[in-house]
């Protein structure tokens, strides 16, 4: 039951942030005075509208989207003489590319205030795995060990280490992650130098690295005794915020997910091959491709796990992808008409300094093969991660 209440939550906050992408186009343009004739959430047959001013407002019934209509989108548009001035492409440049953006710009701003909210309320999880320490240990224990009177003094504490540092070498060896720190510890054994980041300050500390028997899991998932390095250190998993740093922390994660976002889209073509294989039964990747189908599944499983904060998560990821998806420079999205718009105005400049006069605007008839191909394109990605996310779903707990 938590699952499927999970799923209609996912999904029902999804719609609210497609809403309020249209919404801010609409906001926009009715801010510099365009006329809007249409605001709608989904699309086919019409299930509820109502009219205030000049705008008709509603719902329809495929929940695939929105769509908010502007007089004058396109020069091919035909346009009232009494709304020529109010019309969208009769619009200072800059004003285009401000309502064409703020569809972009909401994902982003509803992003940024998932987390914040997550930052003050359960913490934003440490997701690059940077190896910073939360807490020095008074001894390092080993499995069998139930406090510190059978452990081993910790050697972390008598070399200096304190909360908060950021190891970034063990015996000259970079470690960018923690899981490249406890790689190397465990190897070493003795004296090992240990190169950490305090205050912006890199310093050296000298480990004497103890040995102890620990439980370790092998890749295919089984269990096994043998022993290991160890110094006395605990990994910082989480950070936590109150009401006012939670300001900063949303927006260093903020930049970590931007960056994350981008990468996702160079690398995003060559993971569909793998989502083909999957729907043919092949182990589903956890870092393939999802629908929104697969997406609302996954925050339906993490509510019924009582995770929350990777519901969130999800979720901030979501509009942070759609966010800069949509600006892609291609037809239709509004990253498309964004780069019509400031051809035109490059164009026109460039005609200004040879003394002629502006151009006429685009067709886009003749960019309607461009646009027909993104088009097909977008939507058998679509429909390839549905069918995978239904036959073959993406499984983060087993």
């Amino acid at each position: 039951m938590l699952v499927f209440l999970g799923i209609l939550l996912f999904a029902l906050l999804i719609g609210i942030s497609i809403a309020l992408h249209e919404l801010g186009h609409l906001a926009t343009a009715k801010m510099f005075g365009m006329k809007v004739t249409r605001y709608f959430i989904g699309f086919g047959p019409r299930i509820w509208s109502f009219r205030r001013g000049e705008t008709e407002y509603g719902i329809k019934a495929i929940p695939a989207g929105g769509f908010c209509e502007i007089t004058g989108m396109t020069a091919l548009e035909e346009v009232a003489p009494e709304d020529r001035h109010r019309a969208f492409n009769r619009q200072k440049t800059w004003k285009r590319v401000v309502v064409l953006s703020a569809g972009s710009i909401t994902h982003f701003m509803v992003g940024f205030v998932i987390l914040y909210f997550m930052a003050f309320t359960m913490g934003i999880p440490n997701l690059r795995d940077t190896p910073l320490v939360a807490e020095v240990t008074p001894c390092v224990q080993s499995d069998a060990a139930a406090d510190c009177a059978p452990g081993v003094p910790a050697p972390a504490k008598d070399a200096g280490f304190l909360a908060g540092d950021e190891i970034v070498a063990v015996a000259g060896t970079a470690t960018p992650t923690w899981a490249d720190v406890l790689k190397k510890t465990r190897e070493r054994s003795g004296t090992t130098e240990f190169k950490v980041l305090r205050d912006d300050r890199e310093m050296t500390l000298t480990v004497d690295v103890a040995r102890v028997e620990r439980e370790l899991e092998r890749e295919d998932g089984t269990r096994f005794k043998t022993e290991v390095g160890a110094i006395g250190i605990i990994h910082q998993r989480n950070f936590e915020y109150n009401a006012l740093t939670a300001v900063g922390g949303a927006t260093k994660f903020t930049g970590i997910m931007f960056e994350n976002t981008w990468q996702g889209l160079l690398r995003f073509p060559q993971k569909i091959p793998a989502v083909i294989e999957a729907i043919g039964g092949a182990e589903r990747d956890v870092d393939s491709p999802v629908s929104v189908v697969g997406a609302s599944r996954l925050g339906g499983e993490a509510v019924d796990r009582g995770l929350w904060q990777l519901f969130w998560l999800m979720l901030a990821g979501l509009n942070f992808f759609v966010g800069v998806f949509n600006l892609l420079p291609l037809l239709p999205l509004d990253g498309g008409h964004i780069a019509v718009n400031l051809y035109e105005r490059v164009r026109n400049w460039f005609r200004k300094l040879r003394g002629l006069p502006d151009g006429a605007p685009v067709n886009y008839l003749r960019l309607l093969p461009l646009t027909y191909f993104a088009i097909f394109v977008g939507g058998s990605v679509t429909l390839l991660t549905i069918t995978a996310d239904i036959v073959n779903p993406i499984k983060l707990f087993q």
